[in-house]
């Protein structure tokens, strides 16, 4: 008895000790205190909001290329001198066309024309012609690109890239709002001469070789007969190329051009007017 007594109490203790061993855990692990806040330095500043947008005259200064351009503005007449477009053919000659609206809507058989020719580029010279920086209305402004956009994509299955103000005028205001029709805004830095009605051939030819200079943009027109444009254009092309420049479009003139920067100023305004022949 004392035996089967001694036995049970060995037994016992066994069992608390196997009980206790099943339904032992891990301890739980410290908690982790916190991690600092990383201490970050203040943001700057936003920088200045103002409406800006490039107005662009010229190219890199450091090549030898040249962009030669051509209005066909929109008038009473809307006339067409092909010869210019020949000669520009005829020598193999890049050029951007900067197209009025109204223009062509007069000439879409034209349109259609220029338009199979890859070394021709389109540009948008607004619907009619207006003097940009006088159209106080936004919206209309706004629609005199757009509506030369539709007409030209409508015509040729092209979208101009860039924005050429009649009569060179521009301001801050037209080329911000050009920027929003999605256009650049492209004047010139060598003005041809040829719509002065007192000018001549020669006159024309020894202005733009002598005033030629690395990335300039030069602007003649395709938009009247009675220019000396296309007497003039055989020569300038030969003369150019005779400097050691590459005749070039625009897009081609900028591809490696990087535009000004926001720069608010307490400048006053002032209408920009591209400079004509003294």
């Amino acid at each position: 008895m004392a035996r089967r007594s001694v036995l049970d109490s060995l037994l016992l203790m066994l069992a608390v000790f196997t009980l206790g061993a099943c339904s032992w855990t891990p301890p739980e692990e410290e908690s982790t205190p916190p991690a600092r806040e990383e201490v970050r330095a203040p943001e700057p500043p936003a920088p200045t909001a103002c409406r800006t947008a490039p107005i662009v005259t010229n190219g890199s200064r450091q090549r030898m290329r040249i962009a030669l351009t051509f209005d066909a503005c929109t008038t009473r007449r809307n006339e067409y001198d092909e010869r210019v477009i020949q000669t520009l053919l005829e020598t193999s000659t890049p050029a951007t066309l900067f197209i009025g609206g109204g223009w062509a809507q007069a000439n879409p058989k034209r349109m259609q024309e220029l338009a199979q020719y890859p070394g021709f580029e389109f540009g948008n010279h607004t619907f009619t012609h207006a003097h940009m920086p006088q159209v106080k209305d936004d919206a209309r402004m706004l629609e005199e690109l757009q509506g030369t956009q539709r007409i030209v994509y409508e015509l040729t299955g092209r979208i101009p890239r860039y924005f050429r103000p009649p009569f060179g005028e521009v301001d801050s205001r037209v080329a911000w709002i050009a920027s929003q029709a999605g256009l650049t805004t492209l004047n010139f830095d060598l003005p041809s001469g040829d719509p002065d009605g007192t000018t001549t051939v020669k006159r024309v030819v020894d202005w733009v070789l002598k005033k030629a200079a690395p990335g300039s943009i030069v602007v003649m027109h395709m938009n009247h007969k009675k220019f000396p444009t296309a007497a003039a254009l055989p020569e300038i092309i030969k003369g150019l190329r005779k400097r050691g420049f590459e005749l070039v479009t625009v897009a081609t003139l900028l591809e490696d051009a990087e535009w000004p920067t926001c720069k608010p100023s307490d400048a006053p305004e002032r209408t920009l007017v591209a400079e004509v022949i003294p």
